[in-house]
């Protein structure tokens, strides 16, 4: 495991740069850390403390500075073997404790919430996402006249939701039409996914509906639409803003780049849809697959029941993020969503109506 080869004093000497550059965003140098980190050799020996850090990829000497900031490994180090627990202020635990005491039936708005108080705590971006569920299917069509060129289809889902899409007709269209269109739906489509509405199944549609089966091609995209809405899951930021507190996201290109990754959403639901386990995760710089988050930090804990992933919530964030605070922001955070959950019967986010949440 890497990190064996650090004496004593060079994890001391690497939690102090961690910590004073989390607080500062400055390089530090070997001055600084006597007379504020308490390190009681020598500035020479802790310059060449330094030095053999940077050599062993803990650190990085940012231009012709004097002073070192850390690595991405040292980071990632500071986070598995050397942060200490956060002890959270009654402020924050109050913060955390009133999700408790809110009135909320769907876990994507309790998530939401979650979200937000995780970014007023930590002074960073909060995130919550709602899982991919490319296991929902459509299990029951039916369809209603609005007039004689127009009428909706209305589509009964696995999850218990409900969709709708209004669909207009040029050379319009009779209510048997409609029946028999409906029939032919649940007896080919109902309980299919997407991969599962096949070449061979839309033409048998177009078959049986006859002189009618100009109707089928718009329909099924439509169904399509409908269930890839439902696959490709939810991303919603809490406080963007903040970032712009932080000198990394100065940079206006460089910001622009990562603000649309987070619109696009599919890397960020792609990293926390390939957790390996449901503990807090926290994915530093180049660790990631996005590009764009080579110089921020991104943790976040699914939020799971009966095996089932509900969502996540977490923080984004400068590399010198403070871990420690956050990681116990997230822990409490996640706790009493667990209490919420296990003591009152959510929805996953959709009413009977198809209203969505997140």
């Amino acid at each position: 495991m890497f990190g064996n080869e650090l004496s004593e004093r060079k994890r001391l000497i690497l939690k102090a740069i961690v910590e004073a550059h989390i607080e500062g965003g400055d390089p530090v140098g070997s001055k600084y850390l006597m007379e504020n980190r308490n390190i009681t050799c020598s500035s020479a020996t802790i310059r060449n403390e330094m030095a053999e850090l940077e050599s062993l990829g803990y650190l990085e000497q940012p231009h012709t500075s004097a002073g070192r900031v850390p690595s991405e490994l040292g980071y990632r180090f500071y986070v598995d073997s050397l942060a200490q627990e956060y002890a959270m202020t009654a402020r924050e635990i109050e913060e955390i404790n009133k999700l408790l005491k809110m009135k909320m039936t769907e876990i994507d708005q309790i998530l939401v919430m979650a979200s937000k108080v995780a970014s007023a705590i930590t002074n960073y971006t909060g995130i919550a996402i709602k899982p991919r569920r490319s296991n929902v299917t459509i299990e029951r069509f039916e369809g209603f006249a609005i007039d004689s060129r127009s009428f909706v289809l209305v589509m009964m889902l696995s999850n218990g939701s409900v969709k709708t899409r209004n669909v207009r007709v040029d050379n319009g269209i009779s209510t048997e039409t409609i029946g028999r269109l409906t029939t032919l739906l649940n007896s080919y489509v109902s309980g299919l996914t997407t991969d599962g509405i096949t070449l061979p199944i839309i033409m048998d549609l177009e078959r049986e509906m006859g002189g009618d089966g100009e109707l089928i091609s718009p329909i099924i995209k439509s169904i399509y639409e409908v269930m890839n809405e439902i696959d490709s899951g939810e991303l919603k930021l809490s406080g963007l803003d903040r970032l712009l507190q932080y000198p990394e996201y100065a940079d206006t290109d460089r910001f622009r780049e990562m603000l649309g990754a987070l619109e696009k959403k599919d890397e960020i639901l792609n990293l926390v849809s390939e957790a390996k386990d449901d503990d807090i995760n926290v994915i530093i710089g180049s660790e990631s697959a996005v590009k764009v988050m080579d110089h921020s930090a991104l943790v976040f804990k699914p939020i799971v029941k009966n095996g089932k992933t509900l969502g996540a919530i977490g923080v984004i964030g400068p590399l010198r993020m403070d871990y420690a605070k956050v990681l116990a922001t997230i822990a409490g955070l996640s706790g009493r969503l667990a209490d919420l959950i296990n003591e009152n019967s959510l929805t996953d986010g959709e009413d009977k109506n198809g209203r969505k949440g997140i």
